[in-house]
């Protein structure tokens, strides 16, 4: 299956688990671990789960593996690695806070460190 076929399949899943906020983001020229990154939310921890678990039956029933999914048993954030693209499933204030698009995309800035005072 083509990279682009499999983020269709992934997209096909998060929409039919009722995904929130679905960004897909093209990184081949940025690693060579994945072809795409595909962010979506979830509103509580077991839509979160839900949304990820729905992505793996829709892999295996296309016969694909994952070469691995994390995060299941806190439903914080739970990624998918279906090699091509990794899947990352989170709640909305954990996406906040780590901010993958941006960091992917190229326009994040850590937050400021507050400065120490003598």
């Amino acid at each position: 299956m083509h990279s682009k076929e499999l983020v269709t399949l992934v997209l096909a899943a998060l929409d039919d688990g009722k995904g929130n906020d679905i960004k897909v983001i093209d990184v081949r020229d940025k690693t060579n671990i994945t072809d795409y990154m595909v962010i979506a939310s979830g509103t509580s921890d077991r839509h979160v789960v839900s949304l990820a678990d729905r992505v793996v039956e829709h892999a295996k029933k296309n016969q694909l593996v994952p070469l691995g999914v994390e995060g299941q048993n806190t439903g914080e954030w739970v990624l998918v690695d279906l090699g091509d693209a990794i899947i990352h499933v989170m709640k909305p204030q954990t996406r906040e806070f780590y901010q993958l698009e941006k960091l992917w995309q190229g326009d994040y800035s850590p937050p400021a460190l507050a400065s120490a005072s003598h």
